[in-house]
Order: structure tokens, then sequence, then C-alpha cells
């Protein structure tokens, strides 16, 4: 679970304004912090079927996410593909 300060860390690195809280990159980030700490929860409790069936729907809904914003704006893909080290 991301902490508070954990959240608005993320969201101040890729929001596009101050009060940004929705928009796809915002959203990609949350998800990448998330699926990181939880990529790390199942690796030292591999019999957590449950945690890993959220893990696997994050990463699709990340995957959405990413594939919409490279079809509306390929610079903003591209930008936060390399910040958040994803393969683009």
């Amino acid at each position: 679970m991301l902490t508070k300060r954990q959240k608005q860390n993320a969201m101040k690195d890729t929001a596009r304004h101050e009060k940004d809280t929705g928009s796809s990159e915002v959203q990609i980030s949350l998800l990448s912090k998330r699926i990181k700490l939880l990529a790390d929860h199942l690796k030292k409790n591999p019999k957590d079927f449950t945690s890993r069936r959220g893990l696997l729907m994050m990463v699709g809904k990340r995957r959405k996410l990413l594939q919409y914003l490279k079809e509306n704006d390929e610079k903003s893909y591209s930008k936060i593909a390399k910040k958040l080290e994803i393969e683009a």
C-alpha cells in the first residue's frame, strides 16, 4: 500500500499542473509504484495467488493507459516511459 507521501511524490513528478490527479501520466506513475511494491511482496510470498491476480490486473490497466497515451500524445508517452524505465 502506498502512503500519502509516496502518492504525492509520484504525482508531483508526473503531473501536468499543480492539482492534476487524474491524467494518464499520473495514473501510470501511481500504478507503476503499486506494481513495484506488489512484485516485491510476491517475491517473498510466492503462494499469494490473490495478490498475483491483482498485480496482473494492474499491469493490464497500465498497459492500456500507456497505449492510450502513445496514440494521443507520443511526446508525453516517451517522456513517462523513459522516466519510469518502462519498455517503449
